[in-house]
């Protein structure tokens, strides 16, 4: 198989651009196969497994599929949290990296009792941008019920609810044959969708998120990880 310029498999990862992996390469921070790689023009194969010195993670963002029955962060007792998935035969490209949890910090929560797209990030700049108070970043979930839901339901969940007192911002809520419907919302009230759906008295069978502003869910496999680019 052909083999490539190690930079520019780390860009193509998510790792860095090519001039950092370049920068990081001379610094003596890259490892392929365990063994460290220092000069820039280095080529490898494209499925090799790169190891990071996590001085060099600074901006790492991940998306998780996360499981039901795993919490977003802060487990109490027996409660597994999801940065525990974040393991390198838990990656969904086998030939990524195998990189250091500790910088990284959950990025907009997702209950115990829902699936779907968790990210998270060592880089400030996407939490302030996906979950800072002028946050404008839409996130889509997929929700069904236990019942047939009608149209007129279907319109009080788009707009008029209120929680703690205030208005929420008008949702976008498109029917998903009887059962479902799917939810872009821009603000993240506490477990905002399950407290709405309790206002109109309708049972939750399912909550899934699937997009967080451009970033996809997809076909990433549930309890599977990705390195995304921001």
């Amino acid at each position: 198989m052909e083999k490539v310029r190690l930079s520019k498999i780390m860009a193509h990862r998510g790792l860095c651009s090519r001039r950092e992996g370049e920068r990081y390469i001379t610094e003596g921070r890259v490892r392929v196969e365990g063994v460290l790689v220092t000069e820039v023009g280095t080529k490898v194969s494209q499925e090799a497994q790169i190891t990071l010195d996590q001085k060099g993670l600074k901006r790492l963002t991940v998306a998780l599929h996360k499981p039901l029955g795993i919490v977003s962060n802060l487990p109490q007792g027996r409660e597994k949290e999801a940065k525990e998935l974040l393991t390198f035969e838990n990656r969904f490209d086998k030939g990524g990296i195998c990189i250091e949890t500790d910088q990284l910090h959950v990025v907009g929560r997702l209950d115990i009792h829902s699936k779907g797209l968790l990210l998270f990030s060592s880089d400030g700049r996407v939490a302030k941008k996906i979950i800072g108070p002028r946050s404008n970043v839409e996130k889509e979930y997929v929700v069904r019920f236990e019942h047939t839901i009608s149209r007129e339901i279907v319109q009080r969940l788009s707009f008029g609810l209120a929680l703690d007192g205030k208005r929420l911002k008008r949702i976008l809520v498109r029917p998903i044959g009887n059962f479902g419907v799917t939810m872009v919302l821009k603000e993240g009230r506490n477990r905002q969708i399950r407290r709405m759906c309790a206002l109109l008295k309708l049972k939750v069978s399912s909550l899934k998120r699937v997009r967080i502003g451009t970033i996809q869910l997809g076909s990433l496999p549930l309890g599977q990880w990705r390195v995304i680019k921001t």
